[in-house]
C-alpha cells in the first residue's frame, strides 16, 4: 500500500521532487565519471607498438616488495605488498643464453631503449623520441625502405614518420640529444614498421653506439623472445618462465607488453587510480551531505501532510517507509539519467588529463557496466539515507507535536543534532591539523566536508546567531529588512537548509584553489633562498648534458648539477635528487640543521626533516633505500636540512643517481662564477636548447610548469564546486518557490511586488554573509592547518581578486537563484493562490 500511495506522490508532486532529483542526477554523472576513470586505471589498455613481432617478452621486475610474516594465535600470517619504482629496471645480458636454450625458442633479441630526441625544425609531432640497437628493429618489426643498416659509431637509421615530418633522406645529417652531447649522425637509412605504430618516434644506432648511449654496461632493456615456427607461444612463456626460475625477470605476452614498453602509461594507470579514488570518494561524501539537505527542504515542505498522517494513525514505520520508497522511485530515475549522463562526462575528463599531459595517450580508455551501475547503487544508496535522515524526526514525535510544528517551527534546539554537529566539528578540527603529504590532500578536502557537515547540523543555531548580530543592521533598511529579519528568525531550519550548499560551496571552491597556490608558493620561496648560485643553466630538450658542466668546470667555475628522480625507502615514496658535491655551498643553502654537507659523498645521503622525523634519523644514521631503478643501496645520513619542500625528502651524490636513471642528463646546473651571462652562454653555445638564467628567471620558469600541472588538480577536483554549485542554485530555488502563499499574504496585506522581492534580496544577502564567513573560515583553518603541516609556517597562499570572484559568483549565483523563482511566483494573482487549496 505504501509503495502505491509512494508513487501516487511522487507523480502528483513532480515540482516538488525536480529538486531532489536534479541533485541525485547530478551526484550519479559525477560518480559515474569518477568511476570510469577508476575503471580504466585497473583495466585500462596499453597496447604494444615495438614488440608486436614478439609474442613473449623478458623484462625486469618494476615493483618493490615486502613480506611480513605474523605470528599470532598459533597461525602464521603472511602479507605481500609491492609498489612500482620510478624508472625503468634493467636485466642482466647473460639471461640471454639462458633463454636461447629454452625449447621452442628460435631467436632471442636483445632490446635496448633509452631517450634520444631528434633535432629537427618540425620536431616530432608530440612523439617521444627513444634509441635502439637496430639488431631490435626485428622485435616490431621495421623493415628498410630506403638506404642501409647503420655501420659505423656515426650512421643512424630513423623511421618514416621523422623522415616524412622532416623532410629527410639518407646522406642528409641529424643531431640527436640522448645521455650524452649532442651529436651530428649521418642518416644511412629510413625503416618502416610493419604495424602502426604512433606514440612514438624510433632512431637505430649500431648496437656498440647503442650501449654507449644506453649507458648500462651489461645490461639490457628487455628480450623479445621469437618462439620456433608452429610453437604454441602460451607454452613458450610457460617454458620461457621456466628457465628464469629464481631470477627477478618476469615474462609477458599479449596485452601485458604494453605496460613494459611503455612505463609512463604503466605509472598513469596507477594515478588514474589514486585521482578516481579520491575524486570519487569526495564526491560521494560531498553528494551525500547535499541531497541530505535536499531531502530535508522537500520535507519541510511537506511537514503538514506527514503530520496529518501521522495523525490518522499513520506509524513511524509508514512514514519512514513512504519517505524511503519515495526516495528510491526518484534516485532510481535520477540515477539512471545521472549515470548515462556521467559516461560521456568521464571520457571528456580523461580526454582533457591526455591533453594535460597527465595521461599518456597510449592508455585507451575502458568503458564498462561497473561505473553506470556503482553510480546508480551510490545514488539509490544516498537517496535513502537522506529519506531517513531527513524524516527521522517527523515520523517519531507523537502526532499532535507533528501538527504543531507543521503551523510554526521548532524553537528548541534537538540535543542529539547539536552533539553531533559539535562531534563533527571537533572530528574536522583533527582532520585539518593532520600533517599531510602532497599526494593525500585529499585529507584537507575530507575536512571541509566533515566541517560543512557540522554546519549543516548546527545551521538553525547558527541562523538564529547570525540574526541577533544582523538584526539591527536589517532594521536600517527599511520594511524590507524588518520582513526578512522575523523570517530568518522564524524559518531558520529553511534558511539552515541553504546555507549549508553555499558554505560548502566557498569553502570547497576556495580549497581546491588554495592548496595549490600554497604548496607551490612554499616550495618556490624554499628554492629562491636556497639557491645561491650566480647563474642557472638550464634545457629545452631532455636536459643539461655533463658535457656542458664540464666546460664550465674547466674554467674553474663552481658547479652543481642537478639530477631528480624518486626512490623508495621500504615501500614509501620519496622525491629525491642528485647534485654534485664538490663546491656545494657554494651554490646551494637547503638549510642545514644538523650534520654537514661536506659529509655528502657516494655513500652518504642528506635527509629533509620530514623524511628524518617519519624514518626517526639523525647524522649517522644507517638507511636503506631503493633507487629509482630498482637498486637497493645502503648509505649513512651525512646531514638533515629544513628546506625539503623545494628541493626534495633526500639528497644523494650525482653520480649515485645518474646512473641509475633512465635520464641521467642534469635537470639544472647551478653555477657559481663571476663571470657574465654573455660569457656563460658563449662558452655553451655548441649545445643546442642549453640556456643561462638568472636564479629569477629559472624560478619563473618554475612558476609556469608548476602552473600546467597545477591545471590538473584543479580538474580532478574543480568537478566538486561545480556539482556544489548546481546544489547552490537548485536549494535555494526549491526554498523560494514553496513560498508562493506566503508571497501572495503579504501583497494582500499591502506589500507591492517591489517590497516582496526587496526582502527576499535581503534575506538572501543575509544567508550569503553567513555562509561566506562560514565557507571563509572553513577554508582559512584548512589551509592554515595544512600549510603549517607541510611547510611549516601558517601561512596559506590566498590570491585576493581569486577569492573575491569566488565569493562573487557565489553572490551571484544566490542572488538569480532567488530572484528567478521568486519573479515567477509573484506573477500569479494573490487572491487566487490565498484561496487555492493547499
Amino acid at each position: 500500500m505504501m509503495l502505491r500511495y509512494a508513487v501516487r506522490t511522487v507523480r502528483a508532486r513532480k515540482a516538488g521532487f525536480l529538486g531532489a532529483f536534479l541533485a541525485l542526477m547530478c551526484a550519479a554523472a559525477l560518480i559515474t565519471a569518477c568511476g570510469t576513470l577508476l575503471d580504466t586505471g585497473l583495466r585500462g589498455t596499453i597496447r604494444t607498438e615495438r614488440y608486436a613481432a614478439a609474442p613473449v617478452v623478458v623484462s625486469a621486475d618494476q615493483q618493490v616488495h615486502r613480506t611480513t610474516v605474523k605470528h599470532k594465535h598459533g597461525k602464521t600470517k603472511v602479507k605481500h605488498k609491492a609498489k612500482p619504482i620510478a624508472e625503468r629496471a634493467w636485466l642482466p645480458g647473460q639471461l640471454r643464453d639462458r633463454l636461447t636454450r629454452t625449447p621452442g625458442v628460435a631467436r632471442v633479441v636483445p632490446e635496448l631503449t633509452f631517450p634520444a630526441q631528434p633535432s629537427t625544425p618540425a620536431g616530432t609531432g608530440g612523439r617521444t623520441g627513444y634509441g635502439h640497437a637496430w639488431d631490435s628493429a626485428a622485435l616490431t618489426p621495421y623493415r628498410l625502405t630506403a638506404g642501409g643498416a647503420p655501420v659505423a659509431s656515426g650512421d643512424v637509421v630513423i623511421d618514416a614518420d621523422l623522415a616524412a615530418r622532416a623532410r629527410l633522406r639518407p646522406g642528409d645529417r641529424l643531431t640527436v640529444q640522448s645521455t650524452r652531447a649532442p651529436r651530428s649522425y649521418r642518416i644511412t637509412g629510413i625503416a618502416t614498421p610493419a604495424t602502426p605504430v604512433r606514440h612514438q618516434t624510433s632512431l637505430f644506432f649500431t648496437a656498440a653506439e647503442a650501449r654507449r648511449l644506453a649507458a648500462h654496461s651489461g645490461q639490457v632493456t628487455a628480450f623479445g623472445v621469437l618462439p620456433d615456427k608452429g610453437a604454441d607461444p602460451e607454452r613458450v612463456r610457460r617454458d620461457v618462465a621456466r628457465a628464469l626460475h629464481g631470477t627477478t625477470a618476469r615474462v609477458s605476452t599479449g596485452d601485458a607488453r604494453g605496460p613494459v614498453e611503455f612505463l609512463d602509461a604503466a605509472a598513469a594507470r596507477t594515478r588514474l587510480i589514486s585521482m578516481g579514488a579520491a575524486m570519487g570518494g569526495t564526491s560521494l561524501l560531498v553528494a551525500v551531505l547535499v541531497v541530505v539537505g535536499t531531502f530535508s527542504l522537500t520535507v519541510q515542505q511537506r511537514h503538514r501532510e506527514l503530520a496529518l498522517l501521522r495523525a490518522i494513525a499513520a506509524t513511524s514505520g509508514q512514514i519512514r517507509g513512504l519517505l524511503g520508497r519515495e526516495a528510491l522511485i526518484v534516485g532510481a530515475a535520477a540515477g539512471a539519467a545521472g549515470a548515462l549522463l556521467g559516461l560521456p562526462l568521464g571520457g571528456r575528463l580523461f580526454s582533457r588529463f591526455v591533453a594535460l599531459g597527465a595521461v599518456p595517450d597510449m592508455l585507451e580508455p575502458t568503458v564498462g557496466v561497473f561505473p553506470p551501475l556503482v553510480g546508480l547503487a551510490a545514488t539509490l544508496l544516498a537517496a535513502w539515507a537522506a529519506a531517513r535522515i531527513a524524516g527521522q524526526r517527523i515520523a517519531r514525535i507523537h502526532p499532535a507535536e507533528a501538527l504543531a510544528e507543521a503551523m510554526t517551527e521548532r524553537t528548541r534546539p534537538a540535543l542529539g543534532r547539536m552533539a553531533a554537529g559539535l562531534l563533527l566539528l571537533a572530528g574536522g578540527v583533527v582532520l585539518a591539523s593532520l600533517r599531510t603529504e602532497p599526494a593525500s590532500t585529499p585529507v584537507t578536502f575530507l575536512a571541509v566536508v566533515v566541517l560543512s557537515t557540522s554546519v549543516a547540523l548546527l545551521g538553525p543555531l547558527l541562523v538564529r546567531a547570525a540574526v541577533l548580530l544582523l538584526a539591527g543592521p536589517l532594521r536600517l533598511t527599511g520594511h524590507g529588512g524588518r520582513l526578512a529579519t522575523a523570517n530568518l528568525r522564524g524559518n531558520a531550519a529553511r534558511m539552515a537548509s541553504v546555507v549549508t550548499p553555499l558554505t560548502l560551496l566557498i569553502g570547497m571552491t576556495c580549497t581546491v584553489l588554495f592548496v595549490q597556490t600554497t604548496l607551490g608558493d612554499a616550495a618556490r620561496t624554499q628554492v629562491r633562498e636556497g639557491v645561491r648560485a650566480d647563474w642557472v643553466v638550464a634545457a629545452q630538450g631532455l636536459g643539461v648534458p655533463g658535457e656542458a658542466a664540464e666546460r664550465l668546470r674547466a674554467r674553474h667555475d663552481t658547479v652543481t648539477e642537478v639530477v631528480r628522480t624518486t626512490v623508495r625507502v621500504g615501500l614509501d615514496k620519496y622525491s629525491a635528487q642528485g647534485v654534485t658535491p664538490a663546491g656545494l655551498t657554494r651554490t646551494w643553502d637547503p638549510e642545514v640543521t644538523a650534520g654537514s654537507l661536506g659529509r655528502l659523498g657516494p655513500g652518504t645521503v642528506a635527509v629533509s626533516e620530514v623524511a628524518a622525523d617519519q624514518r626517526h634519523l639523525a647524522p649517522g644514521s644507517t638507511l636503506n633505500v631503493t633507487l629509482g631503478d630498482g637498486t637497493p643501496t645502503t648509505l649513512t645520513v651525512a646531514a638533515v636540512y629544513a628546506k625539503g619542500l623545494g628541493f626534495g625528502d633526500l639528497t644523494f651524490d650525482h653520480d649515485l643517481v645518474a646512473r641509475h636513471v633512465d635520464n641521467p642528463l642534469a635537470s639544472s646546473v647551478l653555477v657559481g662564477t663571476s663571470r657574465t651571462q654573455g660569457e656563460l652562454a658563449a662558452a655553451l653555445r655548441e649545445f643546442p636548447g642549453v640556456r643561462v638564467l638568472s636564479p629569477a628567471a629559472a624560478d619563473a620558469l618554475q612558476a609556469g610548469q608548476e602552473e600546467s600541472n597545477a591545471e590538473v588538480n584543479y580538474l580532478a577536483m574543480g568537478l566538486v564546486p561545480a556539482f556544489t554549485a548546481i546544489a547552490v542554485g537548485n536549494t535555494l530555488a526549491m526554498s523560494v518557490a514553496e513560498r508562493v502563499r506566503e508571497f501572495a499574504l503579504l501583497r494582500l496585506a499591502g506589500a507591492t511586488r517591489r517590497q516582496v522581492l526587496r526582502m527576499l534580496r535581503t534575506e538572501t544577502l543575509s544567508v550569503l554573509f553567513l555562509a561566506t564567513c562560514l565557507g571563509s573560515g572553513i577554508a582559512l583553518a584548512v589551509l592554515t592547518a595544512f600549510s603549517l603541516g607541510m611547510t611549516g609556517r601558517a601561512a596559506p597562499a590566498v590570491t585576493p581578486l581569486l577569492y573575491v570572484c569566488v565569493v562573487g559568483f557565489a553572490g551571484v549565483l544566490a542572488l538569480v537563484s532567488g530572484a528567478v523563482p521568486g519573479r515567477a511566483a509573484l506573477r500569479v494573482r494573490a487572491v487566487t493562490v490565498a484561496t487555492a487549496k493547499e
